[in-house]
């Protein structure tokens, strides 16, 4: 019978495991990492292989965290148990990405400071996502409502300020990702907040801002387009 292979089997200076401990786990390739979160291969089969099969049918770490259940037990050397695991890495990094700064009693209108607040929750979707900021009188956030994914019928304002209204809010500012990488607002965008900003007058709930949220940074609609609002 074909033994399974692991990690052992490999020279040991060549081995994941010691190379983290001697030089730091930054110096380990996405491959390696992948290879100590998976452990073991199966019989006939290396870990390093198992690992290599994963990135390239993904073909990042982006696309395999997006992976599902089916997904990923589709791939050969690839259980219930290692689902499990690469299921178990990536939610602790998404827990971790989204316990931002909080700004609770702090005023919450500059741009920079709202992108720090929310990137956690909106830059590792590959759909676009929409948020609203509910703030007191002192622009300080009472409350996060995510809406859903942005779409011109879901993003409507009976959804939008209706629990802006619950909060008491006295204004608010939209979040929404765009991930292609690139801030610059479509023409939609611009068209749902201009609708929105028109609601918010009526119900005079006053919009300060709408932000554009990627992986790495952000645009303020409000400064682009000062008119607008």
């Amino acid at each position: 019978m074909s033994k399974s292979f692991t990690l052992h089997d490999l020279p040991k200076e060549e081995r994941p495991r010691e190379r983290l401990t001697e030089f730091g786990e930054q110096a380990l390739s996405t491959q390696e990492l992948l290879q100590l979160i998976l452990g073991r291969g199966i019989a006939g089969e290396s870990v390093t292989v198992t690992s290599q099969k994963l990135l390239s049918h993904f073909g990042s770490l982006q696309k395999l965290s997006e992976a599902n259940i089916e997904e990923l037990l589709s791939i050969k050397g690839i259980g219930q148990t290692k689902v499990a695991q690469i299921k178990a890495v990536f939610e602790i990094s998404r827990r971790i990405s989204t316990q931002t700064p909080s700004y609770k009693s702090k005023e919450l209108t500059n741009p920079e400071r709202v992108f720090k607040f929310m990137r956690g929750r909106v830059k590792d979707y590959s759909k676009e996502h929409f948020y609203v900021i509910a703030l007191n009188s002192r622009n300080c956030p009472v409350n996060e409502i995510s809406i859903g994914i942005l779409d011109s019928s879901l993003v409507h304002p009976r959804e939008v300020f209706f629990e802006a209204i619950k909060s008491k809010a006295a204004s608010v500012i939209f979040v929404h990702n765009h991930p292609s990488g690139d801030p610059e607002p479509s023409e939609e965008d611009l068209a749902i907040t201009k609708k929105l900003i028109d609601s918010g007058n009526v119900l005079g709930i006053k919009v300060i801002d709408h932000i554009i949220i990627t992986r790495s940074n952000f645009l303020s609609v409000q400064n682009q387009n000062p008119d607008l609002f």
